[in-house]
């Protein structure tokens, strides 16, 4: 017999299965059943005929350095253009950072925005999350995030897979591990993170080590499991959302997805593993087999990924920490743009890459930069938008945007936009009943 939680199936009643089928999703550990039936779709949710449509969001936490990535100043003075060199990338006259030699192949497939406005100085994901400042709504329970607001909109592709899924690892610094906050929607629809408490839920736990090597042994206790469950009348006895919360259990999409060991090794060991992980200190590892894991996610049916990668926060021994990250990031994402352009998902999957401000242009004593949120820079992939640009520019030393600045919150209307959702016309209702639009913003025409 097998036994989930330690208890054996045979002797529960209704009301002890759905504990047990009670996963921990979101911020207030909601039951999974709950979590179902909040996330199914209203009368004015998917719009016919929408596509599913995905979105990877790597936040580059700390505040990457825009002049030392995709905005090289290399007729500044020494004490601004840093160390690092210009290299020609397949678009003509658009130079790039030397550590980054795969994607300079690749920026046919990108765009690079170089005038990121409306940062605020705070170290957190909370503007890339949701494109605003940290204390708007804030009254209400705040904004959600794009994750969370798409999750309401859209409800699931399958009811077996969460729609929006966090796998940014967690860190000391806490903010630089937010994937997203449900906001003011509650925490119904906060993301899914497949570690920790989350994922040791839908661990069977009687089964062991060796069983879980051996997927034939496995798959065979599931099975077990259904018809001993089914043959018991509790199944047919639960209710819809209760059916789903136990396909979650112990269906196979989510957990194959998240299982890297089925994919390929080639293409696992291009994404690479990011390791050793270095100039981590109080943030996020640079897991670069957390992109392969999100194409992963998405091709399951996840609407929403996010992600934090590296620690950015170069107050010193700025040069070598992007050595370490660039180098790294540059593999993965290369990697990423590759494996969706091969399986046909490049058109349906938008990436982006960003942080929460830029840096100093000027170079500290240290050797480090610090804190600048008058400009930073964004990088977009796929997504259906139109690509191989540059879009804005910044004066000769970095310092603020001459052309074309672009809000975070018109990239987020982007995002939504990719994702099929109008912010022109779409809203979301606010704890005391007023509707809320997703952003101010609009999206970047430039990219249609």
């Amino acid at each position: 017999m097998l036994t989930i939680f330690n208890r054996p199936m045979q002797a529960i009643d209704r009301r002890s299965f759905l504990t047990i089928g009670g996963l921990s999703f979101g911020a207030g550990g909601l039951p999974l059943s709950r979590l179902l039936q909040a996330e199914e779709p209203s009368s004015s949710g998917t719009p016919s005929g929408l596509r599913h449509k995905s979105l990877i969001n790597i936040f580059l936490a700390g505040g990457p350095p825009h002049q030392d990535l995709w905005d090289l100043k290399p007729d500044a003075p020494s004490e601004i253009r840093g160390e690092f060199r210009p290299i020609k990338t397949c678009l003509p006259g658009v130079q790039i950072c030397e550590v980054f030699p795969r994607l300079a192949s690749r920026l046919d497939r990108c765009t690079i925005i170089r005038s990121v406005v409306g940062c605020e100085t705070a170290h957190a994901g909370f503007q890339c999350m949701t494109g605003w400042p940290r204390n708007s709504l804030q009254s209400l329970g705040g904004r959600p995030s794009l994750g969370a607001a798409v999750s309401k909109i859209a409800g699931p592709v399958d009811p077996t897979v969460p729609p929006f899924v966090g796998l940014a690892s967690p860190t000391r610094h806490v903010p630089w591990s937010d994937s997203g906050s449900p906001g003011f929607l509650g925490p119904a629809f906060g993301p899914f993170k497949p570690e920790g408490p989350d994922l040791e839920n839908m661990t069977l736990r009687s089964v062991s080590l060796e069983q879980l090597s051996d997927r034939r042994k496995l798959l065979a206790a599931v099975d077990t499991l259904r018809r001993d469950v089914d043959a018991s009348g509790v199944m047919a006895g639960m209710d819809a959302f209760s059916q789903r919360a136990f396909d979650v259990l112990t269906g196979s999409r989510l957990l194959e997805a998240l299982d890297l060991e089925r994919e390929d090794p080639r293409i696992r060991e291009a994404y690479g593993d990011g390791k050793p992980y270095q100039y981590q200190y109080d943030g996020p590892p640079t897991c670069n087999d957390h992109l392969l894991m999100a194409r992963r996610l998405v091709e399951a049916g996840v609407r929403v990924v996010s992600l934090s990668f590296g620690r950015w926060d170069s107050h010193s021994a700025n040069f070598d920490l992007v050595r370490d990250h660039g180098g790294k990031l540059d593999q993965c994402l290369s990697a990423l743009i590759d494996d969706l352009t091969e399986r046909g998902m490049l058109d349906d999957v938008a990436v982006v890459v960003w942080g929460e401000f830029g840096r100093t242009p000027k170079i500290n004593p240290k050797a480090g930069r610090d804190h600048w949120p008058r400009v930073s820079t964004a990088l977009l992939v796929g997504g259906g938008m139109r690509h191989g640009q540059v879009i804005g520019s910044t004066n000769r030393l970095g310092e603020h945007a001459v052309e074309r600045p672009v809000h975070m919150q018109e990239i987020t209307a982007s995002l939504y936009r990719a994702l099929g959702i109008s912010t022109a016309t779409t809203t979301l209702t606010d704890t005391a009943g007023r509707p809320q639009y997703l952003v101010d913003q609009q999206p970047l025409p430039e990219l249609t």
